[in-house]
């Protein structure tokens, strides 16, 4: 990597815009960056590395903004432009940080956010090209061109000087931190936590194995019972070796012991079963003895209670005799009880229908009453043609009266019509001035739009020549401005050429070379070639600025093309609108819109003032016809008014006669009508009344024939014997059972068991009943022994197959655990296998610490006239792991001390070597990246002349290779040393950089 050049703007300590030509400063392959204290010499530094990867170096580092330089103007943008070449490529990184500049409108101001710009130069185009302006891209790509972290760029190439000398003294803890963020060994650190983690999940994994073993084998404890106290459990810890094992034996101690409990509970569950059996006999010989000898006692007392009431039974035998004697009485006497109640019946029906009759018909006959009622139905036929006279009265006084109704309302549309045709001739005479009035709106509408729309386009002229006369005033100041910056652009390619051609010696004896012929004098010699002295322009920068004039000159062209538009269309729409103001024509052209508005709403009433005049002339021909129509109708009327009145005189005095003092001839009817019922009922009465006198007299003496008949002596008898169904049934069923209890008393009085069983001693239920429940009792405890003992059995062997198959599941688990925790051991130094315990990162940073001591060797023995050597150390002190330590060997004594021993000066050079060694070995992992520039900071101070000397030539010795190192330094010798220099001054307007070659 070769760093070309780096141009800074309002960049820290630098108000303006400095350029550092590192091409020229390398030329000499060592050169000094100088200045005093606070200038900015490290301000340089920190621009290049912000150029790469958009931040400041470690302790430096902070937010964007503060990256901006109090001195610069508020106009001037900070932007760091960074011109070099890394893996055979030539890249321009421009990049502006995150700032704050003054609003375009208002006061105040706005904060822009950061940008960054990649263009690479291509050879054969002899141009640049843009490749990407995403953060994100361009720091992906530098990283991968450039091959190191910003820290590692920081230490290899921004070599800190004061930094290396902590790292010479400090411990190994220290120094691994270091060297893991330059080698970045995060990688093997990660496959330390892996290995931690995979042992920690391994052990948990194990452990939760044992857990379940011992859960196990307390559950197992548990289902023994009491018994478990005979076999004791394991007391290993999870994570034990051997604990499956133990866990395993015990188990099979456990389920013999439970198997021999169980056998012995089996056996005397037997000897309960068998002794309750034989309770259970004894128990139902006694329940068979007490129930014979209860059978006997019942059937001694039934017998009592059966003689008791003998008398009883034979009542109710001379009861169930006499119902039956009775029963031959019953059908007379059933017919003379109906005939009994049909003749109180007929006795109420007449004299109901005696109370309904005149006084004068209350004692009359069935015969007479049948007269009457003939008598009022001839009345009755009379009627009918009565009810049609009232019908036709009824319709005629219905017609007379809807003839009132017409003439009324014939004598409305008469009046009505009267009254509307009397206003005609002026309804009509107004509907046609309407008519008229639209007519001359609408030719007025006509001439009104004729003229707007030439005031419409004159005031549209108007506004567009006052928005072009502001247009074209902007476009006059930018024209000026265009030519100002044109001719800027012009003078300073003109100046540029000047002092191009001033210096144009030193750009031709840049290309001489030794034997070659000069292309201007011919000599093959060149003694004295011109250099190039401050401030020399080359053909690039020329071309620049020519090129900038000619785009310059270009947008000049267009901006005097896009004014002499502007001023045409202006010229046009002034003549166009002629001196009005755009309110004078805005003014004309609403009063025209509102007067043609108007008059186009009047126009437009046309079409409505026809149709109205229309339905005005229909409506008068309608109400003529409807005037004649109402007075033809109400002469006809009157003709049809006498024939009605004359008809319903000669029907109301038929009525009269009719319907007597009633008001209707229906009236009069339903009279007769309710006479004629009265009537009728009555004379039926009477005759019923008599036919059941006949009926109960006959009935009585059949009553007293059947019971004569039956052996009773009056008919009162019979029927105080009779029973009903029920009453019957009742009887019969208290004989009955009183013969089945006789038979069944005498059945068992023969049994022979029942009389042998009372002759002995009474039975002891209750002893018999106790001796089975004792039995019982000891029978169910034997079985739940039993049933216990065989569930711990079952329970055992099944916890037992469960232990089995975990304590096989938990191999494999094992056996990994074993060997990922022998690995997390070596990798992490606490295994015994690793001697000097040190962890793998320490190991892997042991390794490149050797190659930086053996790199950083070859220059310390040369800064040292051969003194010193630099030794890695991987023992242990003070009980701490080993892996980082640094020695150095001093040839003079041959003994190996620690590098805390040495003095400033030694100190010094020592980290020199052990920078410039440590830059070689981080150049070559980054993927061997060559660094064509270092920088080294400070420390020089510290070192005698000679010792100076030989510092100086390792450092320049650099050269050979073709690097170019930069030396930053306070050291006054070293500007006399080192020729070519970088100077930064600092003053009241800002820092500024000086070449000095």
């Amino acid at each position: 990597m070769r760093i070309h050049s780096l141009r800074i703007t309002a960049f820290g300590p630098f108000g303006g815009v400095q350029e550092v030509d590192f091409d020229t400063l390398s030329a000499a392959g060592l050169f000094l960056l100088h200045g005093p204290t606070g200038a900015g010499k490290t301000s340089v530094l920190d621009a290049v590395c912000f150029a790469l990867y958009g931040s400041v170096p470690g302790a430096r580092e902070t937010r964007g903004l503060t990256l901006r330089s109090d001195h610069a103007d508020p106009g001037v943008r900070t932007e760091v432009v960074l011109d070099l070449t890394v893996g055979g490529r030539r890249l321009e990184i421009t990049r502006q940080p995150a700032q704050q500049r003054p609003k375009k409108r208002g006061d105040g101001f706005t904060t822009e956010k950061a940008q960054s710009w990649l263009r690479e130069y291509h050879v054969q185009g002899g141009q640049w090209r843009a490749l990407s302006r995403s953060h994100q891209e361009i720091g992906e790509e530098i990283g991968q061109l450039v091959g190191m972290s910003r820290e590692q760029f920081c230490q290899v190439v921004l070599l800190p000087q004061g930094e290396f000398a902590r790292f010479l003294r400090a411990d190994a803890e220290a120094r691994g931190k270091l060297l893991g963020k330059l080698f970045d060994t995060r990688r093997f650190a990660a496959v330390e936590d892996r290995l931690t983690a995979l042992r920690r999940a391994a052990e948990q994994q194990v452990k939760a194995g044992d857990d379940k073993l011992l859960s196990l084998a307390e559950r197992m404890a548990q289902a023994g019972g009491a018994a478990a106290a005979d076999w004791p459990a394991p007391d290993q810890k999870p994570g034990d070796p051997g604990l499956a094992e133990s866990v395993l034996g015990w188990a099979a101690v456990a389920r013999s012991g439970a198997r021999e409990r169980r056998d012995i509970a089996s056996a005397a569950a037997l000897a309960t079963e068998s002794r309750r059996a034989a309770a259970r006999r004894a128990l139902e010989e006694t329940r068979e003895l007490a129930r014979l000898q209860a059978r006997f006692a019942e059937t001694e007392r039934r017998a009592e209670v059966l003689e008791e009431h003998h008398e009883e039974f034979d009542g109710l035998c001379r009861r169930q005799d006499l119902a039956r004697a009775a029963e031959r009485v019953a059908p007379a006497l059933g017919l003379r009880n109906a005939a009994e109640q049909e003749h109180r019946d007929a006795h109420r029906a007449h004299e109901a229908a005696r109370a309904k009759l005149p006084p004068h018909l209350v004692e009359a006959g069935a015969e007479q009453l049948a007269e009457q009622e003939r008598g009022i139905r001839q009345e009755l036929g009379g009627l009918d043609s009565a009810r049609r006279a009232e019908q036709r009265s009824a319709l005629v006084r219905a017609e007379r009266t809807d003839l009132d109704r017409q003439a009324r309302a014939d004598d409305d549309l008469l009046q009505e019509a009267a009254e509307w045709l009397a206003d005609w001739d002026t309804v009509r005479r107004r509907h046609q001035e309407r008519i008229e009035a639209a007519q001359e709106a609408a030719t007025r509408a006509g001439h009104l739009e004729s003229q707007l729309e030439p005031a419409r386009a004159r005031l549209e002229a108007a506004r567009r020549r006052d928005e072009l006369e502001q247009r074209v005033a902007v476009g006059e100041d930018r024209l000026r401005a265009a030519r100002d910056t044109a001719a800027d652009a012009r003078q300073r390619w003109h100046d540029l050429r000047e002092r191009r051609l001033s210096g144009i010696a030193a750009e031709l004896a840049d290309g001489l070379r030794d034997g070659e012929a000069c292309k201007v004098c011919g000599a093959t010699a060149h003694p004295a070639p011109a250099r190039a002295g401050a401030g020399h322009v080359d053909r690039d920068a020329e071309q620049r600025a020519e090129s900038a004039y000619v785009r310059a000159d270009e947008e000049r062209s267009r901006t005097e093309t896009a004014l002499s538009r502007l001023r045409e269309s202006h010229a046009a729409a002034g003549a166009a609108a002629s001196d009005a103001t755009v309110t004078e024509l805005a003014a004309l052209a609403g009063e025209l819109r509102g007067e043609h508005a108007e008059a186009h709403q009047r126009a437009s009433d046309m079409h409505a003032a026809r149709e109205t005049l229309d339905r005005a002339e229909r409506e008068h021909g309608r109400r003529v016809d409807t005037q004649q129509q109402a007075e033809r109708r109400s002469a006809a009327r009157v003709s049809r008014r006498e024939a009605m009145d004359g008809e319903l005189a000669v029907l109301d005095e038929e009525l009269q006669r009719v319907r007597g003092d009633a008001g209707s001839v229906a009236e009069q009817a339903g009279r007769l009508e309710r006479r004629v019922s009265i009537l009728a009922e009555a004379a039926e009465a009477v005759r019923e009344y008599e036919r059941t006198a006949t009926q109960l007299k006959a009935a009585d003496d059949r009553l007293a024939d059947a019971a004569f008949k039956a052996g009773f002596t009056t008919p009162e008898e019979a029927a105080s014997a009779l029973l009903d169904d029920v009453r019957q049934r009742e009887l019969q069923r208290r004989i009955d059972g009183w013969q089945a209890e006789r038979a069944a008393v005498a059945e068992r009085l023969r049994e022979t068991d029942a009389a042998e069983a009372a002759d002995r001693p009474a039975a002891d239920l209750d002893g018999a009943l106790a001796g089975v429940t004792a039995a019982d009792r000891q029978q169910r405890d034997a079985a739940s022994a039993y049933d216990a003992a065989q569930e711990r059995c079952a329970a055992l062997a099944r916890l037992s197959g469960q232990a089995e198959e975990e304590t096989r599941r938990l191999g494999p688990l094992r056996e990994e655990y074993d060997r990922v925790a022998r690995l997390a051991g070596l990798t992490a130094g606490t295994s015994h296998d690793n001697e000097r315990k040190m962890r793998l990162e320490s190991y892997v940073l042991a390794a490149r610490l050797e190659q930086v001591a053996a790199a950083a060797t070859a220059r310390l023995h040369r800064m040292s006239q051969g003194r010193y050597t630099l030794v890695h150390s991987d023992a242990r002190t003070g009980g701490r792991r080993a892996g980082l330590g640094l020695h150095v060997v001093d040839a003079w004594t041959g003994r190996e001390r620690d590098t805390a021993t040495l003095s400033g000066g030694e100190t010094f050079f020592a980290s020199l070597a052990l920078a410039l060694g440590l830059a070689d070995v981080v150049t070559e992992e980054a993927g061997g990246v060559r660094l064509d520039t270092l920088f080294i900071d400070e420390g020089f101070g510290s070192l005698d002349e000679a010792t100076l000397d030989e510092v100086i030539d390792v450092l320049d010795s650099l050269r050979e290779r073709d690097r170019s190192v930069g030396i930053v330094s306070h050291v006054v010798d070293l500007r006399q040393r080192i020729g070519t220099r970088l100077e930064v001054v600092k003053g009241r307007d800002g820092s500024a950089v000086r070449h000095h070659l």
